[in-house]
């Protein structure tokens, strides 16, 4: 691959400068939350203190100034996404709520007592609850496809869930605990071909991957601002403009009318019947910031680094004498989970935290798939294009720490 100068992206993330117990900080915890870059701290900041107003109801210049840079945000995330319009985009608080509005919305319309969804054993929660409230609701039926030890789909037992009856597949491209890419394209070509339509959950892929929605062909593609380094309290909702416009709204109140009366109230179109209330006004002009600073260094570019951390990082921790990394699909984003035989993951994460390293340790807000793996728990460590293969010895040599206490 070219030259990657991960120092100089170093330098654009203050946090990365910090010190965690009087140590530099090893932040390996990417997909639970990434940091930002000086371009999106900054741009947040002088959009508070030099351009903020309302959007869409001021008519006075500055209003329409803000305005013009939140549907500008709107416009980036459409081309960052390959959406086929802008009006595809929705803005939300982050990919949970995606997922809600696309369960909410679409359920109330299209799907009734019968009916199935299809999930897979690897879902966050997230992508798992909202379906299954919606099932019990509905009287429909939630079923799961199996994945290999490995952490991948069986695709021929997933064939065999499809039916006339399904209304929805509902996927992740990118496992948050095994870190499996999962084949979406053609997932949705399955669900198509058997009538029903396909949501892929972005959460983890997005800020890792070029991500083209339309040669997935999926009808609803959700992820968070947050996780793609970018302010908290913003994500998007993609949905096909003909499916978007057949569906309720999902909060009502102001900005996403067309006409309120006595009598009736009738909804704005797409996206705005989607946007009731103030926006996150800051937030979005700081995803749009985020947008841009990923676009100039190159997902091409980040998703080849970041394999390669990946591929450091898997023979390093498979050499500690007792770890067992969960999730050893071939193909993979820069996602390690693992247990070691010596230690629960709660008491891993806590005794490496006093070395400056930050990993995760728990069910991952994927319960389901712990249960499938038979582990209450894992230790995960999460890459980021600013991680370093020297960051990823501090974590190994961490992990002997480990080794030392539980002797």
């Amino acid at each position: 691959m070219p030259h990657f100068d991960v120092e100089k992206i170093r330098a654009d993330f203050p946090m990365l400068a910090a010190l965690e117990g009087g140590k530099p900080l090893v932040y390996l915890d990417n997909a639970a939350t990434t940091h930002k870059p000086w371009a999106v701290i900054n741009r947040i900041r002088d959009f508070d203190s030099k351009e903020y107003a309302t959007v869409r109801r001021g008519s006075y210049r500055l209003g329409e100034r803000a305005t013009d840079m939140f549907e500008q945000t709107r416009k980036k995330v459409q081309k960052f996404i390959n959406a086929a319009d802008p009006r595809e985009i929705i803005f939300t608080s982050g990919a949970t709520q995606s997922i809600n509005l696309a369960a909410y919305s679409f359920g109330k319309k299209f799907i009734g007592a019968g009916d199935e969804i299809v999930v897979t054993h690897m879902e966050h929660h997230a992508n798992f609850v909202p379906w299954q409230l919606l099932c019990q609701e509905k009287g429909a039926v939630l079923r799961i496809a199996p994945i290999t030890d490995s952490g991948e789909i069986i695709m021929e037992e997933f064939a065999k869930l499809l039916g006339p009856k399904t209304k929805l597949v509902a996927v992740t491209m990118c496992s948050n605990v095994l870190g499996t890419v999962n084949p979406v394209k053609a997932i949705c070509k399955m669900a198509h071909d058997a009538g029903a339509k396909a949501l892929v959950d972005g959460a983890q892929s997005t800020p890792h991957m070029a991500i083209d929605v339309r040669d997935i062909d999926c009808d609803f593609y959700a992820f968070s601002g947050h996780k793609m380094y970018g302010p908290s309290g913003t994500g998007v909702l993609y949905g096909k403009y003909e499916l978007l416009d057949a569906l309720p709204p999902y909060v009502s109140g102001g900005d996403m009318i067309n006409a309120v009366s006595i009598e009736k109230t009738t909804f704005s179109k797409p996206p705005i019947r989607f946007e009731a209330g103030t926006p996150a006004i800051s937030q979005v002009i700081g995803l749009g910031a985020a947008v841009d600073y990923l676009a100039g260094i190159g997902m091409d570019n980040i998703a080849a680094y970041e394999h390669e951390l990946l591929e450091y990082g898997t023979k390093a921790l498979s050499a500690v004498p007792g770890l067992n990394i969960i999730g050893t699909a071939p193909h993979k984003g820069a996602i390690i989970s693992f247990t070691m035989d010596a230690a629960h993951p709660h008491d891993i994460v806590t005794i490496i935290d006093h070395e400056g390293v930050c990993v995760r340790g728990g069910h991952h807000c994927a319960q389901p798939l712990m249960a499938r793996y038979g582990v209450p728990a894992t230790a995960r460590a999460s890459l980021a294009f600013y991680n370093t293969k020297p960051e990823i010895d501090q974590l190994v040599k961490a992990l002997h720490k480990v080794l030392e206490v539980f002797a």
